[in-house]
């Protein structure tokens, strides 16, 4: 009896059982491997090169039985079609030559998926299926670090009328198996997944990894809404699978700027993933305090000394100490210290700390120079609103951005009735003066040695060098009534922003006019659910 005889009588033996992790762990399709499966290799290659051969030897080792006995499986059309592309396989792969590899193995899989749709018996096709979409995903994820590899991809399909990347066909194969999947009928949606059912969220999560680790998370919105039309309850299903899904449904919705979901799913994984997992817990809170920041919600020094978020806690730290402060200057420091280490969290993750992030730091600006420069008014004016002086805040604003550009404190004799911004408020000459170091005078800025730094785009108060104008600090306060994070109005004849609400605060004008941003943010993003998490009924 050949080599190939016996591994297909093998084969027909795990169909009678119904085995599917024998069948699994039978066909295997990368290294490391036994050396059986070089020499059946080998065997294929120079006994077997006409493929109408290896049909024939399907034929005669994995014949289709009629009236099959209760408990019992047998071949299906779907599955010798799998077999013979299988043996093809083994008999035409060459392990270092990735690119031909990848194409057979993709073939495989695509006619794994044909022989998994089968009703009756595919469904000792799903270990198989698991272990193949996983193959698939490790090569196409390599491959797609090979630039000269992609080139010689894209020059083989050059006439194509659609080309789709390398990831993108992946995806696709992938999404047919979670398809078959979604749609079993062996179970009522909101009962416990048998069957095919069970593997709804293993394929969900191997293709949402795929698109997530490589920058095309946007392809799965199909994907989501399927799941939401037509899956059984997440809770249903193992903590494993539940932890992942969550986790990269998060991922999902912070690269669509979706940061309050995004949160509360990261809260659920993290909250469900045991403390002996570090290298997931760590993964799972660096995204979510990411989130909470742009959803206001600052980390505490209890969260940051956990074991999982040593690594980041002297980015977030100085993060949080800035949005509290309004220390912008900090804020873009911390910002361009860490930003490698940010980078490779994912350039959703980036953008949305450096420019979402930007608005709790300006409220948090404006609200110190209201401390700094707020007298209350007399007794008999005390129906009167609170109001922050647009000029002051367009002082304070001209100040942060000189020290952008590098300008150092000086301390000059002072003049009597010297103008700052336009404003003689000696309080807030003060407070300039103390923020830029121990000194007990008024103090000014002078240039650099080298003159006025020059600033990227991303690192000016507003944009790179652009000077602070009335017209601007207008825009930035509207901008902040505008997303509830101050509450009041501008007075534009004033000149001012009127607070507004200070009695119902029982009388606290920045308790008033400056809302916890972690309520204002829930308030204007709350949803009843979150798209993509089915719950239970």
């Amino acid at each position: 009896m050949t080599l190939a005889t016996e591994f297909l009588t093998a084969i027909r033996g795990f169909l009678e059982e119904l085995n599917g992790e024998g069948l699994r762990d039978w066909l295997k399709v990368e290294p490391p491997l036994p050396q059986q499966y070089f020499d059946l290799a080998a065997e294929l290659r120079s006994a077997y090169q006409n493929d109408a051969a290896i049909e024939k030897l399907i034929e005669s080792c994995l014949p289709e039985e009629q009236d099959v006995p209760e408990g019992q499986g047998t071949t299906w059309p779907g599955f010798a079609a799998f077999m013979k592309d299988y043996l093809e396989y083994w008999r035409d792969v060459d392990f270092n030559h990735l690119l031909d590899t990848h194409q057979l193995l993709t073939a495989l899989t695509n006619s794994c998926a044909t022989a998994f749709n089968n009703p009756t018996f595919g469904t000792i096709m799903l270990e198989t299926s698991i272990s193949l979409c996983s193959s698939l995903s490790k090569l196409t994820m390599t491959l797609n670090k090979r630039p000269d590899l992609i080139r010689k991809l894209a020059a083989l399909h050059a006439g194509d009328d659609e080309r789709k990347s390398v990831i993108e066909v992946t995806a696709e194969i992938m999404q047919k198996f979670f398809i078959t999947c979604l749609t079993d009928r062996s179970s009522p949606r909101y009962a416990q997944p048998t069957g095919k059912k069970v593997g709804v969220y293993i394929f969900a999560n191997k293709t949402l990894k795929l698109l997530t680790m490589n920058q095309k998370s946007y392809m799965a919105a199909q994907l989501l809404t399927n799941i939401m039309a037509k899956s059984p309850p997440l809770s249903f299903y193992p903590a494993s699978q539940r932890v992942t899904y969550l986790y990269f449904l998060g991922r999902f919705h912070v690269n669509h700027t979706h940061y309050s979901r995004a949160a509360e799913c990261l809260q659920e994984a993290y909250i469900q993933t045991p403390p002996h997992f570090q290298k997931h817990r760590r993964l799972i809170l660096t995204y979510l305090i990411a989130c909470n920041f742009l959803c206001g919600r600052l980390p505490s020094q209890a969260l940051l000394r956990r074991p999982e978020a040593q690594s980041m806690a002297p980015c977030f730290f100085q993060l949080a100490l800035s949005v509290r402060t309004g220390n912008y200057v900090l804020f873009q420091h911390t910002i361009k210290q860490h930003e490698p280490w940010l980078r490779s969290k994912g350039l959703s993750l980036l953008i949305g700390l450096q420019f979402s992030l930007r608005a709790l730091v300006w409220r948090s600006l404006a609200r110190r120079t209201f401390l700094l420069t707020y007298a209350p008014p007399a007794e008999g004016e005390s129906r009167k609103a609170a109001t922050l002086e647009l000029r002051h805040l367009e002082t304070t604003m001209r100040y942060v951005q000189k020290r952008l550009e590098g300008y150092l404190p000086a301390q000059p004799a002072p003049k009597k009735g010297k103008q700052v911004g336009g404003a003689n408020n000696t309080l807030l000459l003060k407070a300039v003066s103390n923020s830029v170091g121990p000194v007990s005078a008024d103090s000014t800025l002078v240039p650099p040695p080298g003159g006025p730094k020059r600033l990227a785009p991303d690192e000016g108060l507003l944009m790179g060098n652009m000077q602070v104008t009335a017209e601007h600090v207008e825009g930035v306060v509207a901008s902040l009534i505008d997303q509830d994070l101050l509450h009041g109005y501008i007075a534009h004849s004033q000149g001012v922003f009127a607070i507004m609400g200070t009695k119902q605060k029982g009388g606290s004008a920045v308790s008033a006019g400056w809302p916890a941003p972690c309520e204002a943010i829930a308030q204007r993003t709350a949803e009843p659910f979150v798209p993509g998490w089915v719950k239970e009924e």
